[in-house]
């Protein structure tokens, strides 16, 4: 039998010891992606090896909020992938439209650019007054950055096309307000925001959802995690409720994919327990 590489080793009692004095499990996370961010933390964080760095998360607390802020994937952009929001606004906003009330859950909502790119789409739509949109990440450096709402002057010509390419109805400028290097957006699209912390791993159903919105979360775990979480959204949703996935997820894979219909299969949309005529 094959000795197992050092470094593989290491990973393993960082998984462990992260779990054991902070509590936060990265067991279910896929390895070939959680060994490449744990090195990039320990590069980060000056430790020439994993196992210097788990050495260092042991003893010294102050270190943990830096190492979980490398762990997690805050990289997204607002209107990402133009086509898949143009389906979300065509083919569920009007079934949204029939409720008095919509509460919506963005699980893994990094720095906040989908969640606003959902705000925007709700208000051009007339649904934004009865929406309650519940941001959460494991991330608390993410959620901040998200609540704050400020991000790079850069992003807003790639932003903008991306808006207009989802079917946006104004100009995307109408929403921020430059002030040299940054964007700050609107606060009045926070309104009806909750920003809190969820971690998806170790967490329970955090509300009754109409809409479940998870992108690119999924990829990063095992299968086993991978239906654990699925399982915990079905329990999160409304019947006949929708959740949207990354456009390299699928619900194929999973025991608990047979609770759900395929609504857009490009667009990785799905609905709870109700089948398509």
């Amino acid at each position: 039998m094959p000795r197992p590489d050092p470094d593989d080793v290491e990973l393993e009692l960082f998984v462990r010891a992260l779990q054991l004095r902070h509590g936060y499990d990265f067991s279910g996370y896929a390895r070939a992606s959680l060994k490449r961010r744990v090195q990039s933390v320990a590069m980060a964080s000056q430790c020439k090896t994993i196992g210097e760095l788990t050495a260092k998360l042991i003893r010294e607390d102050a270190r943990l909020p830096s190492v979980i802020a490398g762990l997690s994937v805050p990289v997204s952009e607002m209107f990402r992938n133009p086509s898949v929001f143009k389906a979300l606004v065509a083919e569920v906003f009007p079934v949204l439209a029939s409720y008095p009330h919509i509460n919506i859950w963005q699980a893994g909502c990094a720095r906040g650019e989908e969640i606003y790119t959902l705000a925007i789409l709700l208000e051009e739509a007339g649904l934004y007054e009865r929406a309650q949109i519940y941001a959460t990440d494991f991330n608390d450096s993410a959620l901040a950055l998200a609540q704050e709402g400020i991000f790079p002057v850069a992003e807003a010509r790639t932003w903008s096309e991306n808006y207009l390419a989802a079917g946006g109805q104004h100009s995307l400028s109408d929403y921020w307000h430059a002030r040299y290097e940054h964007l700050k957006l609107d606060e009045k699209l926070k309104r009806n925001i909750t920003f809190a912390n969820h971690n998806l791993v170790a967490d329970g159903v955090f509300c009754e959802a109409h809409l479940i919105l998870c992108r690119n979360v999924l990829i990063y775990f095992t299968n086993p995690l991978q239906d654990r979480v699925l399982g915990l959204f079905r329990d999160s949703l409304v019947r006949g409720g929708y959740l949207m996935l990354g456009n390299k997820e699928s619900l194929s894979f999973a025991p608990n994919a047979g609770e759900f219909t395929v609504l857009n299969a490009r667009a990785r949309i799905y609905r709870l327990g109700l089948p398509q005529p």
